[in-house]
């Protein structure tokens, strides 16, 4: 299976739909705290609009996007990941292990938006991670 994937989508590929993924999720997470798209919607409709939870979840929401660009960044090759290239391999799978979770926290959510729309997207974006990870 794996030599397949391999065949079927490049590493290179892979990191860069998934940098364009965590540059959106940078703008949308912007969106929110800007009151564009309104909280309940995201944090499984659990974190109400205006209140300083709502600011506290979404920097570090913004936070653990910057993480992950850093390492996808850095597993590609775009940043020199040098004698911490282990941590970034490891970084991946657990990006991989993130995104497949995320899915079943959309799914079970309770929220329309995430169900429908969300929990396909992380699981799409947990595929290209799983490519990037097996490099």
């Amino acid at each position: 299976m794996i030599p397949q994937m391999k065949k079927l989508i490049s590493a290179r590929l892979a990191s860069n739909v998934l940098l364009i993924a965590m540059a959106m999720l940078m703008v949308f997470h912007v969106l929110v705290l800007i009151g564009v798209v309104p909280a309940a919607a995201i944090w499984g409709g659990q974190v109400q609009a205006g209140t300083g939870a709502l600011v506290v979840m979404e920097v570090i929401a913004m936070g653990v996007t910057l993480v992950f660009a850093t390492i996808i960044a850095a597993g590609t090759g775009y940043l020199k990941a040098g004698r911490l290239r282990i941590v970034v391999k490891i970084g991946v799978w657990l990006i991989f292990a993130f995104l497949l979770l995320n899915t079943l926290g959309n799914l079970a959510s309770g929220v329309a938006a995430e169900g429908l729309i969300f929990a396909p997207i992380t699981l799409i974006l947990a595929f290209f991670a799983f490519r990037l990870a097996i490099e």
